[in-house]
Order: C-alpha cells, then sequence, then structure tokens
C-alpha cells in the first residue's frame, strides 16, 4: 500500500524543519506530492542505482560499492533545508514543485564506491569519465591535505571544517527517455569509517558538543595517517616484489652460468683425458 505524506508525522522526525517552512513560506501541498511522485519513481531508482554499482563493481582497484535511495522523508527534509538557497539562486519567488525536484537535487541515487589505497583513486576517477557523462566533480579535503592530484579545472576542492574527505561525482544518463542524475562517492576504507561516524554523530544532534568535536578531529588526523600508512606499505610492498622478482632473475642467470661453465670443465677434461 502506498504511504501517504503527514506533515505532522513528519514535523515529530524533523522539528527544526517548522520553522524552516514558516520562514521560507513553504507550500504543504508541494511537499507532498513531491513525496507521493517520489514514492511512485522509487522502484525504478533503485534499480538504476543497482545497474550503476554492477558496473563500478566490475574495476579491479574497487574494493567495494554500495548503492542507495535517498530515503522519501529525508528527500523532503531536504527540499525543506535547500529551499532558501534556491531562492537566492533563483529569486525569492522559487518553490520545489513536483516538476522540478529531480533536476534540483541530485543525490536521489547515490552510490559510494570504496577502495583500499590512496593512489587507486586515479584509475577509478578515469572510469567514471569515460563511462558516463560527469556533470560536477568536487573533491572534499581537509586543511593541510595534499591535493596536488586533484590539480584539474574540472575538480572543485572544498575544504571541509569537519574533515570530511570524499570526492563526488554527478553524473548524468538517460536510462529512459527521462534524464536522471546520480552522485557517486568514492573514498578510501578509512574515509568511509570516519564519514559514516561523523554522519551519524551530525544526524543525532542538532550542534556537535564539544567535547564531541574535539575528537571528531582527533580521529579524523589518525584516520588521514592511517590512509598514509596504508599507502606506504603498499609501495613498500609493491617495490619488495620488484625486488624479489629482480633478485630471482639474477640468481637463475647465475645458475646458468655455473652449470654452463661446469659443463664446459667437464668436456675440457674429457678432452685432455683422450
Amino acid at each position: 500500500m502506498k504511504k501517504n505524506f503527514n506533515i505532522d508525522e513528519f514535523l515529530v522526525k524533523y522539528p527544526q524543519a517548522k520553522e524552516t517552512i514558516s520562514k521560507n513560506n513553504i507550500n504543504i501541498d508541494n511537499l507532498r506530492e513531491i513525496y507521493e511522485d517520489y514514492i511512485d519513481y522509487k522502484n525504478s531508482y533503485e534499480n538504476q542505482a543497482e545497474f550503476i554499482a554492477n558496473i563500478l563493481r566490475s574495476q579491479k582497484m574497487v574494493h567495494s560499492v554500495k548503492s542507495r535511495i535517498k530515503d522519501p522523508d529525508r528527500l523532503v527534509e531536504k527540499v525543506i533545508r535547500k529551499t532558501e538557497d534556491r531562492k537566492g539562486k533563483y529569486g525569492d519567488e522559487f518553490e520545489f514543485t513536483v516538476d522540478n525536484y529531480k533536476n534540483e537535487i541530485n543525490d536521489l541515487i547515490g552510490i559510494r564506491v570504496i577502495h583500499i589505497f590512496k593512489d587507486q583513486w586515479q584509475e577509478i576517477h578515469e572510469f567514471i569519465l569515460k563511462t558516463w557523462k560527469v556533470i560536477e566533480i568536487t573533491a572534499n579535503v581537509r586543511d593541510g591535505d595534499n591535493i596536488r592530484v586533484f590539480e584539474d579545472p574540472s575538480i572543485e576542492v572544498r575544504s571541509k571544517a569537519s574533515g570530511y574527505r570524499s570526492v563526488h561525482y554527478l553524473v548524468e544518463f538517460y536510462p529512459t527517455s527521462q534524464k536522471v542524475i546520480a552522485e557517486i562517492q568514492v573514498r578510501t576504507i578509512f574515509e568511509e569509517g570516519y564519514g559514516e561516524i561523523d554522519h551519524r554523530l551530525r544526524y543525532s544532534h542538532n550542534e556537535i558538543p564539544e567535547i564531541l568535536q574535539s575528537n571528531l578531529l582527533l580521529f579524523n588526523r589518525i584516520v588521514g595517517s592511517a590512509d598514509e600508512m596504508a599507502s606506504l606499505i603498499n609501495n613498500l610492498s609493491k617495490e619488495w616484489g620488484e625486488k624479489e622478482v629482480n633478485y630471482k632473475k639474477i640468481i637463475e642467470e647465475q645458475e646458468a652460468e655455473i652449470n654452463r661453465l661446469k659443463h664446459k670443465v667437464t668436456w675440457i677434461d674429457v678432452e685432455n683425458n683422450k
């Protein structure tokens, strides 16, 4: 049975939205229509999300892929939260409607790509560029991070005070005659752990207490160090592997030369004893 939008139940879940609705004169009927229209598209979006995820899972640099579609209540919460921003962009007459929300809310379909080592990002990045029409790339970094890898005019670098790190892509495709925009997030396994904890805390508190904030930033520095250490270990492993191959080759060449010389000495002894 199709679930209908109930503003009273919604405001119990998101009490902070009440003030924003009043401040921006948001039409409740628009919220209801958006909610119910999105419910109609839910199954289609789930299939499209899994389709994208399976394409990404085929890449050898990818450790794992998660797909999800936006929760309907979270969609309405975001529509409410983003209304003021859109009014600043388009003018005070702007309002979210059933006709424009799919173009304005770009993470209805979300894909998260996890890789293990930081330098694997480059290959995943190139694959995404070759596979889909990318309309926006944002690299979220922390102050002090090495951002040389993002020196590309098509990549917007944003420094996050929270320490959140992840590269986000908005990709456009046409599974039907209707355009669909999906968000692909690419991050390391360590960044994923931090991002999940940070996200959960921010949704649990209207304002994160200072004691939590300071410990989160400490945890973020530890995560950054772990990422660097993992990459260092990986590079050392590669170098050692290459050296092992070279050593084995040298030993094999030496053994072949020794056997050649032994054969030659044996042949000379036989000739001398004739």
